[in-house]
């Protein structure tokens, strides 16, 4: 059986679920698209290829491996996108907790049946029908856990606004020794710049004690004031807009001292190299098209 263990996003890694873009089928015509990026690429004409996206979730996997991390890919389902396996599920202490999606995700969850059996049943834990939640919007760090959240009158109006209200309040009594600390985000179902589809799209911890984060993304300026007064604003690097709709805020932590990050992201990578953060840089401009990026595309189970 496995034994769970994750506590937030920079411990140790250990075993993780990488998703697979394998049969991922051909690009969406636009009313199938469920975020601007992915629409944006559609109406382009460069919506990634399935040969390039499997390219560079080879070359992540190739990474994790080097630091011998145990890595489960899902089970392929035909023509079906399973690239971004964060938001079927997620894993606070020794719990795995099933993710309430979207319903034409609803099949992700399947695909790791196989990483599930290896679960003990008294330590999975799913939403009850009306509470909304995606792992993406669900940060650890220690003590806290960062909760991305919409809770707009219009809520049901987006596809982009994917956790609400009473997700957090189930996950308050299913963890109440937790600081459970939610933070409103912007959504625009047609323009990336405009949308935080997920609180790992504008909000991440790294390194020890630093954050990187869009401030701008938040639509109540208290919640973002409370990040700065919690990490210090000199442990913070601030990304615009453009530079989180560009997936800037969502590279992967393996170790407190090694992050995996998108190789065209100088800022970023510069600034984690400063503290002396082991940057393994790869190819996953092509992924990012569909508004996810490194650690969208993955579940961690097990953190030292």
């Amino acid at each position: 059986m496995l034994k769970l263990n994750v506590n937030n996003e920079t411990s140790r890694l250990l075993a993780v679920v990488l998703g697979t873009a394998e049969r991922n089928g051909p690009a969406p015509i636009l009313e199938e698209c469920y975020d601007p990026k992915s629409r944006e690429n559609v109406l382009k004409g460069t919506y990634p290829t399935e040969e390039d996206m499997i390219k560079e979730l080879d070359e992540f996997e190739n990474v994790l491996l080097k630091y011998d991390v145990k890595v489960y890919r899902p089970d392929v389902i035909n023509h079906y996108n399973q690239i971004f396996s964060r938001d079927v599920g997620f894993v606070i202490n020794d719990c795995f907790i099933i993710s309430n999606i979207l319903p034409e995700r609803s099949k992700e969850i399947l695909a790791i049946d196989k990483v599930i059996e290896l679960i003990s049943k008294n330590k999975i834990i799913e939403f009850p029908e009306d509470c909304h939640i995606e792992g993406g919007d669900v940060i650890l760090h220690n003590d806290y856990i960062f909760i991305g959240t919409f809770d707009g009158d219009d809520y049901f109006n987006f596809k982009t606004a994917r956790t609400n209200y009473q997700a957090i309040q189930f996950l308050k009594k299913i963890f109440p020794k937790k600081k459970i600390i939610s933070f409103d985000l912007i959504k625009s179902d047609l323009e990336p710049t405009k949308n935080a589809l997920h609180l790992d799209c504008c909000l991440q911890p790294v390194g020890n004690g630093k954050l990187v984060a869009s401030p701008d993304a938040f639509l109540k300026r208290d919640q973002y004031e409370w990040l700065i007064d919690y990490f210090g604003k000199e442990n913070i690097l601030e990304m615009s807009l453009n530079e989180m709709s560009e997936m800037n805020c969502n590279f992967f932590s393996i170790d407190t001292n090694i992050v995996v990050s998108e190789k065209s992201f100088t800022k970023l990578n510069n600034w984690l190299r400063s503290f002396d953060i082991i940057v393994e840089e790869i190819n996953y401009k092509e992924i990012s098209k569909q508004g996810g990026l490194l650690r969208c595309s993955t579940l961690p189970l097990i953190r030292e």
